[in-house]
């Protein structure tokens, strides 16, 4: 599991987020616009969104959100189908070689469970996928979670731990089904 940040939401660390979501959210919706026959500028939009360059071997077929986008980095001949939500702004590492169905969520932040701390403070914490990962249509992978490498994640699985390498999990919360 990833290191936990909390960040209180009326610090200045909040504010800046909160400034980065205005610009995210509308890189998203400009991104949104294309179709998957516009490969070119499907990747400049996102390499706008993340800050950096994903090379000719990314895929992604639009709609893609992301609250944040700063936090992501991706490698080669990575393929990210429609739908897909990227949240938080703890990092999102992507190894080459991985593939993202649709309606996937990544989710980086969330709240504290304790009541009295619930409104007052966000939690975050990174999500790595390592290489030759398929992660199949709308499972959930939450926060400090890693992937290990040529592991599959089932449909509709929601990742609440650490994935082993060459594993498969399903589930709500996942577990191991078979070694691969």
């Amino acid at each position: 599991m990833g290191e936990s940040q909390w960040i209180g939401v009326r610090s200045p660390e909040f504010r800046a987020v909160s400034e980065r979501i205005k610009v995210a959210t509308r890189l998203s919706s400009k991104l949104s616009g294309y179709c998957w026959d516009e490969p070119e500028l499907v990747r400049e939009v996102f390499e706008e969104l993340i800050g950096k360059p994903v090379g000719d071997s990314f895929h992604l077929i639009p709609p893609f959100y992301a609250d944040y986008g700063l936090n992501i980095t991706v490698g080669r001949a990575v393929f990210i189908g429609y739908e897909c939500m990227f949240t938080g702004h703890g990092a999102i590492e992507i190894a080459d070689e991985v593939m993202i169905a649709n309606k996937v969520n990544l989710v980086t932040a969330g709240h504290p469970v304790e009541p009295d701390k619930r409104r007052a403070f966000i939690t975050v914490e990174p999500i790595t996928i390592e290489r030759n990962v398929w992660i199949a249509t709308a499972a959930t992978v939450l926060p400090g979670v890693t992937i290990g490498a040529d592991s599959v994640v089932a449909a509709g699985a929601v990742v609440t731990h650490d994935v082993p390498p060459a594993t498969m999990v399903a589930g709500v919360p996942a577990t191991v089904i078979r070694h691969l």
